[in-house]
């Protein structure tokens, strides 16, 4: 079911993604080689019960973890990990969900550990490139093949990148996952149009080889995630996203340049 939110219902969706901004904001300081996974599970669920909200993946349908974290080839939904450090050179995705006062918020960020290639430079800047080409394609009277078809021509057409297409956006509040779906691909002028008050997330998952991804269990937790299918590189980029009169609107921003624009 698709709800229209109010000006009062999205202020109070962009007050928990500053919470969980926050915690995007901590980690740019604590990655770093040697860094142990389970510190950034640490961190997050610290800075985020100090701030009165609560991790929304934890517990749900079973996950134990308020945060996944997926590393190089890890597309997504992995785990951190207790006694899995950091590597210079690692690329890591940080993806979490919070809930403050009923209101969700959801967003994942690509970081570098220490010095990168120049591989994957080029890849993490791509992806998050494409993350905002999206977001421009999320006005009222769009629809969300529009939103797709724009990350896709970017990410595959320009510049030759697999644009996964197994796991996509979707609509949130009030609960984590809602209708509409939101596929990082797709074709111009198909699909839902877009109205005012409609609130999603655009979460382009970009690999520097095929788009194809395949499943991998961790047998120690009993836990399946997402790794490209040929054992390259994967970054993801996440925002909530409001659509407005005024345009669309971040709700997860970290206040960076690029957002000035995008705030409410």
């Amino acid at each position: 079911m698709i709800t229209l939110k109010s000006e009062r219902e999205i202020e109070k969706m962009a007050e928990s993604g500053a919470v969980l901004a926050g915690v995007h904001k901590g980690l740019r300081d604590i990655i770093k080689p040697g860094l142990d996974t389970w510190e950034i599970e640490s961190f997050a669920r610290k800075y985020i019960a100090d701030h009165g909200a609560t991790p929304s993946e934890l517990g749900f349908e079973g996950y134990k973890y308020g945060t996944c974290v997926s590393i190089n080839d890890e597309v997504a939904h992995g785990i951190p990990r207790k006694g899995l450090k950091l590597k210079e050179g690692d690329i890591v995705k940080v993806d979490l969900t919070v809930n403050l006062d009923g209101f969700e918020s959801d967003s994942c960020w690509t970081y570098p550990v220490g010095k990168i290639s120049d591989e994957a430079q080029k890849l993490i800047d791509v992806t998050k490139k494409s993350l905002y080409l999206g977001i421009d394609q999320a006005v009222i009277g769009n629809r969300i093949g529009d939103i797709g078809a724009a990350i896709q021509k970017y990410v595959e057409d320009e510049h030759g990148y697999g644009d996964v297409r197994e796991l996509i956006g979707h609509g949130i509040q009030p609960t984590m996952h809602e209708e509409p779906s939101v596929p990082a691909y797709g074709k111009a002028g198909h699909g839902l149009r877009l109205k005012e008050g409609m609130t999603i997330t655009i979460e382009p998952m970009v690999n520097t080889g095929t788009w194809e991804i395949k499943d991998r269990l961790d047998k120690k937790d009993d836990w399946t995630y997402y790794v490209s299918s040929d054992g390259s590189l994967s970054s993801q980029f996440e925002h909530t996203i409001a659509i407005t009169k005024d345009g669309p609107k971040i709700l997860t921003s970290q206040g960076d340049e690029i957002d000035k624009k995008y705030q409410l």
